[in-house]
């Protein structure tokens, strides 16, 4: 019997201060580092560990409109840009993890996988299956990635998990949950950032999807990626699929290594 598997997304704005280019919150990635470690350390778990680009590669991507794929002669200087930002916020992730005391190795998209129409159509896996027989940590990354229609696109970390757990759900490899890390609490009525009148929206299913949408607004700062519209779409996709996702607050301390042991942790549960 293999150990169970949880998959995590760190987001952009928890890892950096996507209003400020190239700005990476090292105690936040620290603080979340260790908090993986002691509950693997207390709980036999296998993890993929993706997060998104913030304050990174969003900035090339923005610049170079990269998810309208190629548009122009500057379009593949936008590719190796993006690519190179998105690797060097990765690079700071996978050394905090092994100052942690964690085994984590880099998954990059942009060299494994070939998208269409902005989605994943194919990606090469079995290293991440050795990566989890091995009980190494992969860490997938929001990337730029090489579409067959549009030329390039990019690639979210939401789309990455997504095609992930699709492709493991029929299988030994099954993801039991998704454990997606933000700055505030879960899903809300409206922006908690900005009103604090909105109310936490507990649960999402296919059922109240419609009119949980008419809240979802674009996330705070630079995201070229979709906004929270599309990150509920991506998560709603695996719940389809026969897995849940919890979204939660990440800059609140130890509510990661909860989830990951499977306490309670407050947030926005997606299942269908």
């Amino acid at each position: 019997m293999s150990k169970p598997l949880i998959l995590v997304k760190l987001g952009g704005s928890l890892i950096t201060d996507k209003t400020k280019p190239y700005t990476p919150n090292i105690e936040v990635i620290k603080r979340l580092a260790k908090e993986i470690h002691e509950a693997r350390e207390e709980k036999d778990f296998n993890l993929i560990l993706g997060h998104g680009g913030g304050s990174f590669p969003h900035v090339s991507a923005k610049k170079y409109q990269t998810q309208k794929g190629i548009i122009n002669g500057d379009s593949y200087t936008g590719i190796a840009k993006v690519q190179n930002d998105a690797a060097k916020l990765n690079r700071i992730i996978i050394d905090e993890l092994i100052n942690a005391g964690e085994n984590a190795l880099s998954i990059q998209l942009s060299s494994c996988s070939i998208s269409e129409n902005g989605r994943i159509k194919y990606m090469y896996l079995e290293p991440v299956k050795a990566l989890l027989n091995d009980g190494l940590i992969p860490v997938p990354y929001g990337d730029v990635g090489m579409d067959l229609k549009q030329g390039c696109c990019i690639l979210s970390t939401e789309e990455i998990l997504n095609y992930i757990a699709r492709t493991f759900c029929k299988t030994e490899l099954k993801p039991k949950k998704i454990v997606v890390c933000g700055i505030v609490d879960g899903i809300f009525t409206g922006d908690p950032l900005k009103n604090p009148e909105t109310e936490l929206i507990q649960e999402i299913t296919n059922e109240n999807i419609k009119t949980v949408g008419n809240y979802l607004a674009g996330s705070s700062g630079i995201d070229v990626t979709g906004g929270m519209v599309h990150k509920v779409e991506r998560l709603l996709e695996i719940a389809k699929a026969g897995i849940e996702s919890q979204i939660i607050n990440g800059l609140v301390a130890e509510n990661l290594k909860k989830a990951l042991k499977g306490e309670n942790v407050n947030g926005t549960i997606i299942k269908w």
